[in-house]
């Protein structure tokens, strides 16, 4: 064969090789486009709150390194796509796929929201409420009541709820003349106990504290309020804690997770199991820093109510959970571990 001929058909079978081989890197990252899954993310949190990005960025940033880039996780802020109330019934029907709300936010579907909100005056420290919801089961029962509406349930954190006021709270006058923004089951028991508790969206918060349209509130705790800036208008921070719950919950369609690969199924689902553990734990630390810094750079003094005000705020309490206890079946066996827990650490 001639050496031109040669030349020719080695060149000849070179094209079809590269050609094949470009052809097969197309088609690998046009299945790569096609197999990533990019989810939809409503939180609740607005996004100067310390758990937007504490607690929200973090999973985001876990789920898609985890995943090699097979998910991505796009996050709106409070009131960006739907109302916080609206969150649970979005993700029941698939049209968002994840979502971060508080349990006040489902108390029409979920019979267990008011216990798992927090009820008034239970637990005295954070693994008391820990140890119920991971190791009694109720984070079980919650799992379970949410999968009847399609959500996968999953507490992202359990913490403090503590108030900040305007004025100090030095006796029981003082506690019955505020007006509080509050949500959920505080609000109720805040209203009944005395004082005008009345919902705020988070985004509104600060003008409603600055104004003078309420006179206290409560963001979580401590982080929550310096994250807000409430401080700045709220010089008091008050002990002790409302309630200590998982106050804050992620929420993701069933029917987004199911289209998942198995292992990514796994991904998300372990992501948000470690998440209650590790968020719990830097919550406590960074709510120490956070309130020293804030006395130390703010002037903030921290205010403990006096005992008359916790006695009666307390007789109010235990009348509350008798109430969220008769909502179900389900919520009286929750109500009857909590108070068959209680006893053993010799609070009851």
């Amino acid at each position: 064969m001639p050496a031109f001929s040669r030349f020719k058909k080695q060149l000849t079978v070179c094209a079809s090789v590269l050609a094949i081989g470009v052809g097969g890197l197309l088609a690998s990252s046009s299945v790569s486009a096609a197999d990533k899954f990019v989810w939809k993310v409503q939180s609740h949190w607005p996004g100067s709150s310390s758990s937007y990005t504490d607690s929200l960025e973090r999973i985001k940033r876990i789920i898609e390194e985890g995943s090699d880039g097979r998910m991505e996780l796009k996050l709106y802020e409070a009131g960006a796509l739907f109302k916080a109330k609206q969150t649970f019934d979005a993700v029941s029907r698939g049209i968002l796929e994840m979502g971060t709300i508080s349990p006040a936010y489902a108390q029409d579907k979920m019979t267990l929201a008011g216990i798992a909100s927090g009820l008034p005056f239970a637990f005295r420290n954070v693994w008391e409420a820990a140890y119920f919801h991971q190791g009694l089961g109720f984070e079980k029962m919650l799992r379970e009541e949410a999968a009847q509406y399609g959500v996968y349930w999953a507490t992202d954190k359990v913490y403090p709820t503590e108030m900040v006021v305007k004025k100090p709270i030095n006796s029981w006058d003082d506690f019955s003349s505020l007006k509080i923004r509050s949500s959920g089951a505080l609000q109720k028991f805040l209203t009944e106990a005395g004082a005008a508790a009345s919902y705020v969206p988070g985004s509104e918060l600060y003008p409603a504290l600055d104004s003078g349209v309420v006179d206290g509130a409560h963001w979580g705790a401590a982080q929550g309020a310096y994250s807000m800036g409430l401080y700045e208008v709220a010089k008091y921070h008050v002990k002790p804690a409302l309630n200590i719950a998982g106050t804050d919950v992620i929420i993701v369609s069933q029917k987004a997770l199911d289209k998942l690969p198995k292992d990514l199924q796994d991904l998300v689902k372990q992501t948000l199991e470690e998440e209650f553990w590790f968020r719990t734990n830097e919550y406590q630390y960074k709510e120490r820093l956070t309130l020293a810094k804030a006395i130390k750079e703010d002037g903030v003094k921290v205010n403990t109510m006096p005992k008359e005000v916790q006695d009666r705020l307390v007789k109010t309490a235990q009348k509350m959970w008798a109430e969220e206890g008769e909502r179900s079946d389900r919520a009286k066996k929750a109500l009857d571990m909590l108070k068959g827990y209680l006893t053993d650490l010799g609070y009851l």
